[in-house]
C-alpha cells in the first residue's frame, strides 16, 4: 500500500508541474505590434510596418487593387479591394504604402499601393480629373504657289486648296 501511495503522489507531483502546450500559432491568430509609439492589431500572416504615419481616414478605392501583407509587391495578396468602395485608412507605412483597415480603429488587414485610394471627400473630383480629354484635330498646311494654300486635317487624307 505504502508503494502505490508513493507511486500515485510522485505521478501526481510529476504531472503538477505540466504545463498545457502553448496554442499553435496560424496565420488568422491576432498579434499586436507598436511602431512608432503607434499599437497595431494584425494578423500573424500580416508583417508589422518598419514605420508608421497615422493618417485615420476613410478612402475610396480607385480599382480593385491587391491587399498585400508587406509593404511592397514581394508579399502574399490578402483580397482585392472593390472598386468604389470605402475602406479606412489606418497610416502611411514605408514606400508611401497606406496600412488599411475594414472599419475605423480595427485591425490592420494590409497594405495596398498609395496610388489605389483617395480621400472619400476627394473621390468625385479625382473621377472627374481623369476622364480623358477629347482631342482637338490639327490641321496641316502647305503653300501650293503665290497665296494659295493647300490644308488637310489629321484624320483624314483629302486636302483642300484655299
Amino acid at each position: 500500500m505504502n508503494k502505490r501511495l508513493v507511486l500515485l503522489l510522485l505521478t501526481a507531483l510529476t504531472l503538477a508541474g505540466c504545463k498545457a502546450p502553448p496554442p499553435a500559432v496560424t496565420d488568422d491568430t491576432l498579434v499586436t505590434s507598436e511602431v512608432n509609439g503607434v499599437k497595431l492589431v494584425h494578423r500573424h500572416a500580416v508583417a508589422a510596418p518598419g514605420e508608421f504615419t497615422p493618417v485615420n481616414e476613410s478612402f475610396r478605392a480607385l480599382y480593385a487593387a491587391s491587399v498585400m501583407t508587406t509593404p511592397d509587391y514581394s508579399g502574399k495578396v490578402v483580397r482585392y479591394l472593390d472598386n468604389a468602395k470605402p475602406f479606412e485608412v489606418l497610416g502611411k507605412v514605408e514606400h508611401n504604402w497606406l496600412a488599411i483597415a475594414d472599419e475605423p480603429d480595427g485591425p490592420l488587414i494590409g497594405y495596398i499601393p498609395p496610388k489605389a485610394g483617395v480621400e472619400s471627400s476627394r473621390y468625385d473630383a479625382t473621377l472627374r480629373s481623369d476622364r480623358p480629354r477629347p482631342r482637338r484635330t490639327k490641321q496641316v498646311c502647305v503653300a501650293v504657289g503665290g497665296a494659295s494654300k493647300a490644308c488637310r486635317t489629321n484624320d483624314t487624307a483629302t486636302w483642300i486648296l484655299d
